[in-house]
């Protein structure tokens, strides 16, 4: 079993619910998507919000894997920048893999399907993305082909007196 992976689905109901639900998930089963457990959809829903203001207006697209099962199972946010000097390289952000779906090389998946992804848009020549040190992560997306290109120690406090560093992750698509 695989996902299957859409960009730029329609937003519906069940969508952005299906959206609420992981991020909700992923949050509580410890994953660092920008919210520390436990969380709701309700406290995640004004992020989203901001997501799907960003794609109305053609500053954000999203890529959505459903499982067999047609459940929301993944989804990567792409953002592109408005400045003129930085218009070569879109950022990635919210990349997340539902907790039952994890192991399994989904987010793999989800990586390359991005890349594939944004190899299409025109004039885009690199991704970035940050994700929070202590975790792996880096280790994960290098594994993908990412480079570690910055860090910024303890900038992300996750709770008083646990700070992580801002790690900044660079896949040239040339």
């Amino acid at each position: 079993m695989s996902l299957t992976f859409t960009l730029d689905p329609a937003v519906t109901p069940a969508l952005r619910d299906g959206i609420l639900g992981l991020w909700a998930d992923v949050s509580n089963a410890g994953g660092s998507v920008g919210f520390v457990p436990p969380v709701t959809a309700e406290d995640i829903r004004p992020e989203l919000v901001k997501h799907l203001v960003g794609m109305a207006e053609g500053r954000t697209r999203l890529l959505v894997g459903h499982d067999a099962s047609g459940a929301v199972a993944a989804t990567a946010f792409f953002s592109f920048n408005t400045h003129r000097l930085m218009k070569h390289w879109a950022w990635l952000y919210t990349v997340m893999v539902h907790p039952r779906h994890q192991g399994r090389g989904y987010g793999r998946d989800l990586l390359a399907a991005a890349e594939e992804a944004a190899r299409r848009f025109d004039g885009i020549e690199a991704i970035r993305l940050t994700c929070r040190g202590g975790n792996g992560l880096e280790r994960f997306y290098g594994s993908s082909g990412y480079k570690e290109v910055g860090r910024v120690p303890g900038a992300i406090r996750v709770a008083p007196g646990d700070d992580r560093d801002d790690v900044f992750m660079l896949l040239p698509l040339g």
